[in-house]
C-alpha cells in the first residue's frame, strides 16, 4: 500500500498530470508523468498547499486508472495491487513533488507482475531520461 502522502486522491492533480505532463505508452499501460518544475508557478490547479502532502519537499505522488476494459472487479483490484506494489518500490526514483498517473490497458488483466514491470520500468526509464526543457517536446536524441 501506498503511504498517504504519496497518494493521488484529487480530480484535479489527476487531471493537471494526464493533460499536462508527459506520456509514454507500453502494450499494458501508460504512465502519465508531471514533474514538480514543470508545476512550479502554476496557478490553474496546482498550489503549495495540499491536503496530503507534509511541510518541506513535498514526495512524488501516484494515482491508478484501471477501467472496467481491463476486467471483471476481481481482476481489476489485483492489477491496481500490482501496480500498486510496483510504484512504491520506484517512487525514490522519481523527481521530488512529480505526479504521476499509471492507466492500465486491457491487456493488462491477464499480464503477469514481471511483464507489468517490465513495462512500468520502460515507461520510466523513458519519461525519466529526456529533459522536460529541451526544444522539440523533450525527445531527448
Amino acid at each position: 500500500m501506498l503511504p498517504s502522502e504519496n497518494r493521488l486522491r484529487r480530480r484535479q492533480d489527476f487531471a493537471i498530470a494526464v493533460k499536462r505532463g508527459r506520456r509514454a505508452g507500453r502494450p499494458l499501460l501508460v504512465v502519465h508523468l508531471r514533474r514538480d518544475d514543470e508545476l512550479a508557478g502554476q496557478v490553474d490547479g496546482y498550489s503549495d498547499s495540499h491536503p496530503h502532502v507534509a511541510e518541506g519537499t513535498p514526495s512524488a505522488r501516484a494515482g491508478f486508472v484501471v477501467s472496467k476494459a481491463v476486467g471483471p472487479a476481481v481482476v481489476r483490484n489485483l492489477v491496481k495491487r500490482r501496480l500498486r506494489h510496483l510504484v512504491r518500490e520506484r517512487l525514490a526514483r522519481l523527481p521530488a513533488g512529480s505526479l504521476i498517473v499509471v492507466r492500465a490497458l486491457p491487456p493488462a488483466g491477464t499480464a503477469s507482475y514481471l511483464d507489468l514491470a517490465h513495462d512500468l520500468d520502460a515507461a520510466l526509464k523513458r519519461l525519466l531520461r529526456t529533459d522536460p526543457t529541451s526544444p522539440g517536446g523533450g525527445s531527448g536524441r
